[in-house]
């Protein structure tokens, strides 16, 4: 048993992909935004407005957290939301017990929040769901029930992810209410949703960085601006 967890310790730790400098760099160049790194989360925040509403956001396995602060960023600056990206114990979400509290007590003032994540780390997200106002999944789905849960959901995939493929998801439809949304983004693989770099296993973009941001932050927007007022 020791020889098996002290194996789980060092492969959790080996091969983290790493964040990509330049996307990081418009972020934490940004006086738009206010970041705070603390040891459990790295908190986005509007530099001049209160935000109303926020996303938890889990990172997918063996991602550096950090490679979804360029993705994420246009929540806080265009729609004055909150962005919490969660630092997952042992890189990995399923070691991470903490509650969604645990994240969204980081930004006390909002009362309307989102939970999602990319590929592993939106299946933790779909287990912290019901203590949210909505569900996002990035290029993942849930392994859980959700279907009488009464949550508003975005579900968006990538036309190219050789991971978390748009059948793979479509398959998993039942397990969200009959509302949610399933988008799909043309020419998106699965690590497109995040700044790190390419994926083994994953399929070849079609579409560059810019392309990915525009169309993402085009649904993301308006679904987590939307919860201020829900």
């Amino acid at each position: 048993m020791l020889i098996g967890i002290v194996g789980i310790l060092v492969w959790s730790q080996v091969g983290v992909m790493s964040a990509e400098p330049e996307p990081l760099a418009e972020v934490t160049g940004d006086p738009a935004i206010t970041i705070t790194d603390t040891a459990g989360a790295i908190v986005l925040t509007p530099a001049d407005a209160e935000p109303e509403a926020g996303l938890v956001f889990i990172p997918g396995a063996k991602v550096d957290p950090w490679a979804y602060a360029n993705n994420l960023a246009a929540l806080v600056t265009e729609a004055d939301a909150a962005v919490v990206i969660t630092k997952p114990w042992l890189n990995l979400a399923f070691f991470d017990p903490r509650p969604l509290s645990a994240f969204t007590d980081l930004v006390p003032g909002v009362d309307a929040w989102a939970v999602g994540g990319h590929s592993l780390g939106g299946v933790r997200a779909c287990q912290l769901a019901p203590d949210a106002d909505a569900l996002v999944l990035f290029a993942s789905y849930c392994a859980n029930d959700l279907s009488d849960s009464g949550l508003a959901v975005l579900s968006i995939a990538g036309s190219e992810d050789g991971l978390s493929t748009p059948d793979k998801i479509a398959d998993a439809r039942p397990l969200l209410p009959a509302d949610a949304r399933l988008e799909v983004i043309d020419g998106a693989s699965h690590a497109s949703f995040g700044d790190y770099g390419p994926q083994a296993g994953d399929g070849t973009p079609t579409i560059d960085d810019d392309e990915m941001d525009e169309a993402l932050s085009a649904l993301l927007l308006p679904f987590v601006a939307g919860l201020a007022g829900s």
